[in-house]
């Protein structure tokens, strides 16, 4: 098998495995075992694993609320994920962070943030310091469609432009903040065109097809560790469950036929249509990675059961005052 038929099976597997793994939190989150706000990724794999899968291990990724995704696809362990979700001391963030504030040094995942746009900044900040070091780095900020609206965003956008700095904005369009269509959020529904204005190359791409998203963002990667200049991509996605775990599986902003439609373009079944197509994803293989991804998830859900609860001490570790 050539090295590109497993560069394509890995980046299967990763999708699947985000998947999984999204589908099992949703069900620990229903038996209690996770609180807080949990807002998943299933629909919008593609985008995360097509992204990050174009980096390397120097570079850094920031992320928004719903990282989960972005976190696993850039190498976090899933068991550190998981117990991070349940509150565990052997979580990424030692059991502080939930669902929304997962962090991984180790990796450059530079963190999820819960305010809307709050991380922008953050972005540029990193942007920034890269620039200073005189390296050749680039930021992949991750951000939803529903902070495109907010002064953040633009005060970001203008900065990075301003300063030419390498930061990657990749928007996840997937239609919906919260409850409020796009087009009832932004004056410009084509939101890519938005970077036009601060003088900053932009696409839209398609984020239902990894292999689209990847071949894109590296392009973006290139470009962008060359010419130390910013870039806006929007990820044309959808997400299949509500906006978080608190809101119904379809809410009630959005019509069954509607979701069924976009089901249709699910991006882990058309990407394994494709390997199947060309002959690279056999049954065999397929039951074998199946396999491979539910071990690793009951493994992260044993490990995360087993764990500790952080102790009333470490509150007042890691403060700044």
């Amino acid at each position: 098998m050539s090295s590109n038929q497993n560069e394509w099976l890995d980046l299967f597997r990763t999708m699947l495995l985000i998947r999984r793994f999204e589908e099992k939190a949703a069900e620990m989150y229903a038996l209690g075992k996770i609180g807080g706000f949990c807002h998943l990724y299933i629909g919008e794999e593609a985008v995360a694993v097509g992204a990050v899968s174009s980096l390397g291990p120097e570079d850094y990724v920031i992320s928004f609320y719903r990282e989960h995704g972005h976190c696993l696809a850039r190498g976090s362990e899933p068991k550190r994920v998981m117990a991070e979700l349940f509150g565990k001391s052997t979580g990424l963030s030692g059991g502080r962070g939930g669902s929304m504030h997962l962090f991984d040094a180790e990796r450059n995942f530079m963190g999820g943030y819960a305010i809307v746009g709050g991380h922008l900044p953050l972005a540029a900040g990193l942007g920034f310091a890269i620039k200073y070091k005189a390296t050749d780095q680039v930021v992949l900020c991750f951000l939803g469609d529903g902070s495109v609206p907010t002064g953040i965003f633009h005060e970001s956008l203008n900065m990075a432009a301003l300063w030419k700095l390498p930061v990657i904005f990749i928007c996840e369009n997937n239609r919906y903040g919260m409850g409020t269509p796009v087009e009832r959020a932004s004056a410009i529904y084509d939101i890519a065109r938005i970077a036009g204005s601060y003088d900053m190359p932009y696409e839209t791409i398609d984020g239902m097809d990894v292999l689209a998203v990847r071949s894109r963002v590296q392009a973006a990667v290139d470009k962008v560790r060359r010419e130390q200049i910013p870039f806006f991509i929007e990820a044309r996605t959808y997400r299949f469950l509500g906006h978080s775990m608190s809101d119904p599986a379809h809410g009630h902003y959005r019509t069954k036929e509607e979701l069924d439609h976009q089901k249709k373009r699910d991006p882990i079944a058309l990407f394994e249509d494709r390997l199947t197509r060309e002959k690279i994803l056999s049954d065999g293989i397929r039951k074998e990675i199946e396999n491979k991804v539910d071990g690793i998830i009951r493994e992260a859900v044993e490990f995360s059961s087993a764990s500790p609860e952080p102790p009333p001490g470490s509150l007042f570790e890691n403060l700044y005052a």
